[in-house]
């Protein structure tokens, strides 16, 4: 059993280089359930690339309130901690993004071992995808 703390500081966020405004902690990755846990952290009063979800997933937002935005950058929902949301995917693209403080969220991505986000361009046009091979790559390198 691992235990994971996020108040008193227990596990290390690691940074994505070109992802501004995001911090993660994969915490488990199983390719054969088509599973992946991570950890999330959105800074406070930003908003991270324009992506859209592949695949299913399944939050809990720990800390703050998670951000939702539309593709024009309008503010569409929030989230307080304690909410939990099941997300189907879906084709529209979306700005995510911490409010007043940073937000921390429990991402479970589940149903593919493929493809689970497709990050956008200013064009509309997928620039950059991200999935199981991502993760585990992510998870391998934390651990090392």
């Amino acid at each position: 059993m691992t235990d994971y703390s996020v108040k008193s500081g227990a596990f290390e966020w690691q940074r994505l280089e070109g992802f501004d405004h995001l911090s993660y902690n994969v915490l488990n990755v199983d390719r054969d359930a088509q599973i992946v846990d991570v950890m999330f952290r959105f800074d406070a009063n930003q908003k991270i690339a324009l992506h859209r979800h592949v695949a299913l997933n399944h939050m809990l937002v720990l800390e703050g309130n998670h951000h939702l935005y539309d593709p024009s950058g309008n503010l569409k929902e929030v989230r307080p901690a304690g909410r939990y949301t099941i997300s189907a995917p879906d084709d529209e693209p979306h700005f995510e993004g911490g409010g007043d403080a940073d937000v921390i969220i429990l991402f479970s991505i589940r149903g593919t071992d493929n493809v689970m986000y497709e990050f956008i361009d200013e064009k509309g046009d997928v620039a950059l995808t991200f999935g199981m091979d991502e993760f585990e790559g992510l998870y391998l390198q934390q651990a090392a």
